[in-house]
């Protein structure tokens, strides 16, 4: 069996060390003043050196050369298996045994913040009143859960990530001992994709030198599952000048290819920050950042798919056209004594008298499969569903939202989708309870749910009646909401 690349080219002294020479300066000038102390903690992200640097100054201490076979001496301690406090004790009972061979005992407690409370006890105690030939370093990725007991009573070192240039230029090394033809853009890509980590990187070349002749930056990206940077930046092309429909297709395209939202949700977060960094600006300040903030809540989400494609969607809705964003305002005189003159306002335009609308329909009665009564829902009443919806399920209400709404005099609701992805959501049955029971509570009424698909439907008019008369302003903002929602009908309030 071959040994993985990560631990046949793990670093054997101090001066092989990359990216940490903050930590291996001050331990190699303590080595050669003799100045040892009974307790280190080496705290820091994942794969950045901790553990080589423990195994490295155990052996530097006790004088020993380097080597990957286990020591009587140097006592290496997972703490994630050994948390409980009987083990920390049986650890405190056996280190006034003085050494076998070497000068002083060490102990290498790794991810040292998993030991129970009393564990941390048991060994702050230890700690305290240390016998002067045991050493300890502690190793952890999560400092903060340690008790500032135990942290007090060590010499901290805060490992940093291992810059990309600098993890690309090591991986270059190894590509060459090992002669794997790689080029160096995938060498960078790996290295980017590490985010810091020495052996995630390492690995990840192992992983790539098996997978052909010849490694290229497309071959990494298809073994890491990267989506290609021109599809993700499509997508925001998409957010600012596209269609919701160009957006979704662009979006369901990528998962049908096999790619992940959480990836996906990555490759535009670093897309856009580049773009704030370079002062390039796809839109507004506002939705940049606020897609860049809901972004990070993608991976953790129950649905990922699902929660990027409404994060998305409803960034495109709220993103206003180029052709609106310069419209000049009327300037309003500064002072009241200043005589201006202004031109009568244009007569607003005719406005259709609206026909009647769903809450003036007298409301025809019907029963649903189990004899219940049901009513024609009204407008109204829809808005009012919509807003409980929103409060209890955020992300059912964003597919419903996308919905073309028809309420039949029946009583039934039809729910009209332009895409299949999203009609199959809210037929799933946890999805049509949790919306019927919402539209019971607030109507009292149960009602027939129909989810139908119908790709060539106009996608969703806004249908409800503004809450304030039309003015003549009004026409602008309708054409600033078509453009936006793709058509609406403005009726006129009583």
């Amino acid at each position: 069996m071959g040994q993985a690349l990560y631990r046949k080219y793990r670093s054997k002294s101090l001066s092989e060390i990359v990216g940490q020479d903050h930590i291996t300066l001050t331990l190699t000038q303590a080595l050669k003043q003799g100045r040892i102390s009974h307790a280190y903690l080496f705290t820091g992200p994942r794969g950045v050196g901790k553990t080589s640097i423990a195994r490295i100054l155990a052996h530097e201490i006790n004088n020993l050369e380097y080597s990957s076979d286990a020591h009587l001496d140097i006592i290496e301690i997972d703490a994630a298996s050994n948390r409980r406090i009987d083990e920390i004790r049986e650890l405190r009972d056996k280190v006034y045994i003085a050494p076998t061979s070497a000068k002083y005992k060490v102990y290498i407690i790794d991810e040292v913040h998993m030991l129970t409370r009393e564990a941390f006890n048991a060994l702050l105690k230890t700690l305290e009143e240390p016998p002067e030939h045991a050493v300890f370093i502690l190793a952890t990725t999560d400092a903060h859960k340690l008790p500032e007991t135990i942290v007090s009573r060590t010499q901290r070192f805060t490992f940093k990530p291992v810059p990309v240039d600098a993890v690309a230029s090591h991986l270059k090394q190894i590509a060459k001992t090992e002669n794997i033809n790689v080029s160096d853009e995938a060498l960078q890509l790996l290295a980017e994709h590490g985010e810091g980590s020495f052996r995630d990187s390492i690995s990840m070349l192992d992983q790539a030198s098996s997978h052909g002749d010849k490694i290229d930056v497309e071959s990494v990206r298809s073994l890491l599952g990267i989506p290609p940077a021109e599809i993700v930046g499509k997508l925001l092309d998409d957010v600012a000048t596209g269609t919701s429909a160009e957006l979704a297709f662009n979006l369901n395209m990528l998962y049908d290819q096999g790619y992940h939202a959480a990836l996906i949700a990555k490759q535009l977060s670093q897309q856009l920050r580049s773009k704030v960094l370079s002062g390039s600006l796809p839109f507004d300040s506002d939705v940049v950042f606020g897609i860049l903030n809901r972004l990070l809540e993608v991976p953790l989400s129950s649905s990922p798919d699902l929660s990027l494609e409404i994060i998305l969607l409803e960034a495109r809705s709220s993103v206003q056209p180029l052709s609106m964003q310069n419209v000049s305002k009327p300037q309003v005189p500064k002072q009241a004594d200043e005589i201006v003159a202004i031109a009568p306002a244009p007569e607003a335009p005719a406005i259709k008298e609206p026909e009647p609308t769903l809450a003036e329909t007298p409301k025809a009665t019907s029963k649903t499969e189990d004899g219940a009564k049901t009513q024609a829902i009204n407008s109204e009443e829809w808005q009012k569903i919509m807003d409980v919806l929103k409060q209890r399920h955020n992300t059912l209400y964003g597919v419903v939202r996308m919905a073309d709404a028809e309420f039949n005099e029946d009583g039934s609701l039809d729910l009209y989708f332009s895409f299949a992805f999203h009609q199959k959501r809210i037929n799933e049955s946890a999805n049509q309870k949790a919306l019927s029971d919402i539209i019971q509570d607030t109507t009292s009424r149960r009602v027939i749910i129909n989810c139908i698909f119908d790709k060539d439907r106009p996608q969703k008019t806004a249908k409800l009646a503004p809450q304030t008369p039309a003015t003549t302003d009004s026409a602008e903002d309708l054409s600033a909401i078509s453009n936006i929602f793709g058509g609406g009908e403005l009726l006129e309030s009583e």
